[in-house]
């Protein structure tokens, strides 16, 4: 018997089992018993170890899958805060009457799609100006005024305030400034004209309306086939600019043309500047009864008279001939008239000589910067194809006879024809209406015989000391040669004037001293002001004029005025005055002022390279010394001038422009130039015309030259813009008062 655990042999074969065998099968049981509750107990402590090992591995593990677990969740929830933060800023940002970009909207629109509105282009608008409750606004626009302390916020309120007030008086609507319906003019403004080959010619307008016409049937197609918000977006864009280009093509920043040529005119230039539908037509027209001519002086006319050339008489009172022809019986019916018309008949001079005589003419001179722009003469029937003006008016009309050209306009109706004669006539506007000076003064030619005949000679002359009981016997001994015109004679007058030319309460019978000279141009003046002793010059003249006017009136200042016009062409064709080279005298001091400046010049430039004076310092003072030499040397010139000569009574008169300044360039020196931005070069033209300029003294006086010419064509062109606007501006004002001078 074999204890099979341990394979110990408990009873033999053959062996009677005893009570020993069962004493040695539980010892070897217990034996056997303890040695397995052993490694049962070692097995045991070793599975509980790794067991134990296992949890603080997976302890540890999980503690650190928490850490980091924690971790992302708290990244998380800041990542969360932070965009929910930024989301409500962008939706407190986004308030109404914001702008979005492109980018902004789309990304707004994935967000929030169902959140918010935008919409682009004219419909955003009308939506918004809707919504506006003008009553509400204008409330809280006056309490932002009146209590905010922002110079800014205030200014900015008061002009919105200024719209709002302005929609609420007028009874309009904000919306009301957005169109909803396009407006198409009629096709007779916009026309299409067949050409020569079939093809056709249209005007710009046809162009932009079809543009319009194809973009808003191509957006209507769009919207329904339910395109994508991109499309339907760009098409909304090209129609309003096809709009834009149709109301006014030239403020978009490409405008649409043709075929890649010329700017399509659209309805705003039809109608805006000078060539516009308002400028054009309607302000302006073009009329019939007128013609134009080239100007010549007429120095045999009366002041209210014009010279009009015999054809353009003709052409321009056509009808009123044709009429007084069939009406006198020279003609049966108009025809007729026409017929003899055409084969120049001596009747038609006759009947049209009868016809200018019942009614005046209008001239004008563009540009018409003042009422007196346009003036009514009486028409005198004269020989050529030219104009002629009366040398009195040209500075009323701001005309010369260089080559000036002149708009004639016949009055019609018998009304205008009144109105010409009583308002418009040249003889009725003598006075500037600027300042009311005479507007009428006699210049040039005329100025120059009247100081010819006043003025006084210290040479003795025939008939030097003689006396005279009146202006006509004075008259009568220079007919038959027992005096001249610069002799000195005593003279019994009745004057309003004393000795010291100065006016007198009543008029007294004076022996006064005077030339016979100043006795002939006394003849010509009215009684109230008669006796002038004194040479008189432009504005002598001109002064002599307003006491006309002022004391004797409008009519006598006429004939006053052309007396004078008469007695000065005269006596400036009498005096025989001329200009000759040898009368341009160089002055021998010149050398000497001109090298004592070089000295003082050279002082200032030493100065300067010393350091005591900066470069515009030393400019400044460089210019003052040559300013004052042109001065002295100007002086000199007068000096050694003849005083009774031609050349310096044409300056002593005021015939000429300038007095002794263009005499002073001729024979002393040119002087200081500016330079084409108007700085003064400090190199002066130390040279004259007499003499003769040096290469670059003729180079640097050519920038003011050309300089001038580009100036007048600029400044004309500002000053006209200007006008107009000042007369828009003051278009409403009316001055009714006079002045009270306070």
């Amino acid at each position: 018997m074999v204890f099979i655990a341990t394979g110990d042999v408990i009873v033999e074969a053959g062996t009677i089992i005893a009570s020993q065998h069962i004493a040695k099968i539980q010892k070897i049981v217990r034996e056997h018993l303890s040695k397995v509750e052993g490694e049962l107990r070692e097995e045991k402590d070793e599975s509980f170890s790794l067991i134990d090992q296992e949890i603080e591995t997976l302890k540890a593990t999980s503690e650190e899958e928490l850490t980091l677990l924690q971790d992302q969740v708290a990244t998380q929830a800041v990542e969360i805060k932070d965009a929910n933060k930024q989301t409500r800023k962008e939706l407190a940002d986004l308030q109404i009457f914001d702008f979005l970009s492109e980018v902004r909207y789309r990304n707004y629109r994935a967000k929030w799609g169902k959140i918010f509105r935008a919409d682009m282009g004219a419909e955003a608008f009308l939506d918004i100006l809707e919504r506006i409750n003008l009553d509400a606004l204008s409330e809280e626009l006056w309490h932002e005024v009146r209590t905010t302390k922002s110079k800014q916020k205030r200014k900015k309120a008061t002009s919105r305030l200024k719209v709002v007030e302005a929609f609420r008086r007028s009874g309009n609507k904000p919306e009301w400034m957005i169109m909803t319906l396009l407006p198409v003019i009629p096709p007779d403004l916009r026309p299409m004209v067949q050409l020569d080959g079939g093809r056709f010619a249209t005007s710009d307008l046809n162009d932009l309306y079809r543009r319009v016409i194809n973009r808003n049937n191509r957006l209507k197609r769009l919207l329904e086939l339910g395109a994508p918000d991109v499309i339907i977006r760009n098409e909304k864009r090209m129609l309003q600019e096809a709009v834009d280009s149709l109301i006014d093509n030239s403020q978009r920043g490409k405008a649409l043309s043709r075929r890649g040529r010329r700017e399509l005119k659209s309805l705003s230039d039809m109608l805006k500047g000078k060539k516009g539908r308002f400028r054009r037509n309607l302000l302006g027209k073009r009329v019939d009864y007128s013609g134009r001519s080239v100007i010549v002086v007429g120095p045999n006319l009366k002041l209210n008279q014009c010279g009009l050339p015999k054809k353009m008489a003709l052409e321009l009172f056509r009808p009123f001939v044709i009429g007084g022809l069939v009406n006198l019986g020279y003609a049966a019916n108009v025809k007729g008239a026409r017929r003899m018309i055409e084969h120049n008949r001596s009747e038609v001079w006759e009947v049209l000589d009868d016809v200018i005589k019942e009614r005046p003419v209008l001239l004008n001179r563009a540009p018409t910067l003042h009422r007196l722009g346009i003036q009514a003469f009486e028409p005198i029937i004269v020989e050529g194809s030219a104009i002629r003006l009366h040398p009195l008016v040209t500075t009323a009309f701001n005309a010369d006879f260089d080559g000036d050209q002149m708009a004639v306009h016949v009055p019609l109706s018998s009304k205008a024809v009144e109105e010409a004669r009583r308002l418009m006539l040249s003889s009725k506007n003598l006075l500037k209406p600027a300042d009311g000076e005479p507007i009428i003064s006699p210049s040039k030619d005329m100025v120059l015989g009247v100081y010819y005949l006043t003025m006084t000679d210290p040479f003795d002359y025939k008939g030097e000391g003689s006396i005279f009981g009146s202006m006509d016997e004075v008259a009568l001994a220079l007919e038959l040669g027992h005096v001249e015109i610069h002799t000195n004679i005593k003279l019994r007058v009745e004057t309003c004037y004393d000795d010291e030319n100065t006016r007198l309460a009543e008029e007294e019978t004076r022996m006064i001293d005077t030339t016979v000279g100043r006795a002939i141009f006394n003849r010509i003046l009215p009684k109230e002001i008669q006796f002038v002793n004194k040479t008189l010059d432009k504005g002598d003249v001109k002064d002599l004029i307003a006491d006309v006017y002022e004391i004797c009136g409008q009519e006598v200042t006429t004939e006053v005025a052309d007396d004078i016009k008469t007695i000065g062409f005269e006596y400036a064709m009498r005096s025989g005055i001329t200009i000759a080279i040898a009368d341009i005298a160089v002055p021998d001091e010149k050398a000497d002022i001109l090298a004592e400046s070089l000295k003082e010049v050279e002082l200032v430039q030493r100065d300067f390279r010393r350091g005591l004076l900066t470069e515009i310092e030393q400019d400044e003072r460089v210019i003052q010394i040559w300013q004052d030499t042109t001065k002295k040397v100007g002086l000199e010139v007068r000096k050694v001038m003849n005083p009774n000569g031609n050349l310096a009574t044409m300056a002593d008169s005021g015939a000429t422009k300038g007095g002794y300044g263009p005499i002073s360039q001729l024979a002393g020196m040119r002087g200081l130039m500016a330079d084409p931005a108007g700085r003064i070069i400090p190199l002066p033209i130390r040279s004259n015309f007499r003499e003769g300029l040096t290469a670059l003294e003729y180079f640097i006086s050519s920038h003011g030259a050309r300089k001038g010419l580009a100036d007048t064509a600029l400044r004309t062109a500002d000053a006209g813009y200007l006008t107009r606007r000042l007369v828009d501006v003051a278009q409403d004002l009316i001055v009714n008062e006079l002045d009270c001078e306070t």
